[in-house]
């Protein structure tokens, strides 16, 4: 039998499940369509093999991310949001405008940062 789980706010809830370094990053880059996880690999930089891995296993075993496995040789594999991870889009999308607006407020502050991606890039619906 396991314990109850209490949480103070809501935010910790949603942290629990998507917070940290990399899972916002993967699941903003899971969007719109499913990648394979050499391509997330590419559009993330500085996130191990290992790394990439084991949060994708996390957000699967969440039920945030689907797993999809193909019988072809050679083989390959695709994550993608599923209904319910399909249910952050709102967040994820707010998140992203929030970071560009601070991107811009730093760099009218004189703070040298950029933006290597902007939402028309990356097909945010702004």
């Amino acid at each position: 039998m396991s314990d109850k789980v209490a949480y103070n706010i809501g935010v910790e809830a949603t942290m629990e499940v998507i917070g940290g370094k990399w899972k916002p990053i993967i699941l903003c880059n899971l969007r719109d369509h499913a990648m394979r996880p050499s391509d997330l690999k590419r559009q993330i930089p500085g996130i191990s093999q290992k790394m990439l891995t084991q949060q994708l296993r996390e957000l699967e075993a969440d039920h945030i991310v689907n797993r999809t496995s193909y019988n072809e040789v050679p083989p390959r594999v695709e994550y993608s949001l599923d209904q319910y991870g399909q249910t952050l889009s709102i967040l994820l999308d707010e998140i992203c405008r929030w970071g560009e607006m601070h991107v811009a407020t730093l760099q009218s502050q004189g703070v040298p940062v950029s933006l290597r991606h902007d939402s028309s890039a990356t097909g945010l619906k702004i």
